[in-house]
């Protein structure tokens, strides 16, 4: 069976070699006779898989050791009420950046909890969306926090480095480019990234947390499950963890170790957004939505010439193996999502077939 190029933006394609290391141990994990979903997560086996999954990510991202990285239940959309809950009294304020649909969502949680002060964090131009400079950002800098998405997966718009413009605790959502280039954790007080994109399956998401912080968290009247501190407690296992999802992390981490960790990831990702970006750029059919320097490397929106191609463009595609093109309902179009387990030969064969397909049309 040929694998497709999967272009999904969530779930997303995971590293080939990961998927048929777990389908020879899916019956027999670790020698021990049954999957890893059925073992129990007390026994010292999982324990000790859980701590290398943890020692591993902590390497590819260079995670100092006050920082807790914990396995949670859920989406990242779990912690867009987390966030507020645990760091915000109802007297209390945040700023957030609004971008697209991801941080309206996030915005709209927090908004439940506490005042929220919201800055836009892009707007329209004449060469596409653009990122707005920090030097017009207007902030409350009373706030306990500015949350931020790193990369906006709907556009694909990211930003190239974390904001400066706040000197309080910064907070990130990072689901979409999590481990795709290398990171100063020591500048967040926490970031947060579902499974789905970079990780793993879905059903789980990262989180990585200032441990000294836990003092200041609003803890009594956090749901116990919603709680950062009782989490790091128990080392994510208050209750029973997402196993299989830490299991998949795990051999993805390894994966990513094994091809020279993040910052061969952030060349190869380059590499491939570049090929992609050029040829929209030099094309007369494709149209890229998002201005120069505010470009997703992870996520790639264009349009082509007539909107009433879009179904015969996505169809063809599918025939060659490139599939999941379709751009997001809120923003139409197409969309390529190239995370750390596309290989750059998927982006060269989406590139040869779209050069087919203008030729055509």
């Amino acid at each position: 069976m040929s694998r497709a190029y999967n272009f999904c933006a969530g779930p997303a394609a995971m590293p080939t070699e990961v998927l048929e290391r777990a389908q020879q141990e899916l019956l027999d994990w670790n020698g021990q006779g049954c999957s890893v979903m059925e073992f129990g997560h007390r026994t010292p086996q999982f324990q000790e898989m859980i701590e290398q999954a943890e020692a591993d990510f902590r390497k590819l991202l260079n995670i100092p050791e006050h920082y807790r990285v914990l396995f949670m239940h859920g989406s990242a959309s779990h912690q867009f009420a987390m966030v507020p809950m645990n760091f915000l009294a109802p007297t209390d304020s945040a700023n957030y950046i609004e971008q697209a649909h991801w941080s309206k969502k996030a915005i709209k949680e927090a908004k439940r909890f506490a005042n929220i002060h919201v800055q836009q964090g892009f707007r329209q131009t004449e060469h596409g969306l653009a990122l707005i400079p920090e030097s017009e950002w207007q902030l409350d800098e009373q706030a306990k926090y500015l949350h931020y998405t790193s990369n906006e997966t709907i556009v694909g718009v990211q930003y190239p480095t974390e904001p400066k413009a706040f000197s309080g605790k910064l907070v990130c959502d990072m689901c979409s480019d999590i481990m795709s280039r290398p990171i100063d954790v020591e500048q967040f007080a926490l970031i947060y990234a579902g499974a789905q994109k970079n990780i793993g399956p879905s059903g789980m998401t990262m989180v990585i947390v200032r441990e000294d912080l836990f003092a200041q968290m609003q803890t009594d009247r956090v749901p116990t499950l919603f709680q950062y501190p009782l989490m790091a407690e128990h080392q994510s296992m208050y209750n029973t963890p997402p196993s299989f999802g830490v299991y998949l992390a795990g051999l993805v981490f390894e994966w990513l170790l094994e091809n020279g960790g993040v910052p061969a990831m952030q060349a190869r990702n380059e590499q491939k957004a570049q090929l992609l970006y050029d040829f929209i750029d030099a094309s007369d059919f494709y149209k890229s939505p998002v201005a120069k320097g505010s470009r997703s490397i992870m996520n790639v929106a264009f349009t082509l010439a007539d909107p009433q191609l879009d179904s015969l463009f996505l169809l063809q595609a599918k025939e060659q193996g490139l599939i999941a093109l379709k751009g997001h309902r809120d923003f139409g179009g197409m969309r390529a999502s190239i995370y750390n387990a596309m290989p750059l030969e998927g982006v060269q064969a989406l590139v040869a077939f779209m050069k087919q397909f203008e030729a055509q049309a």
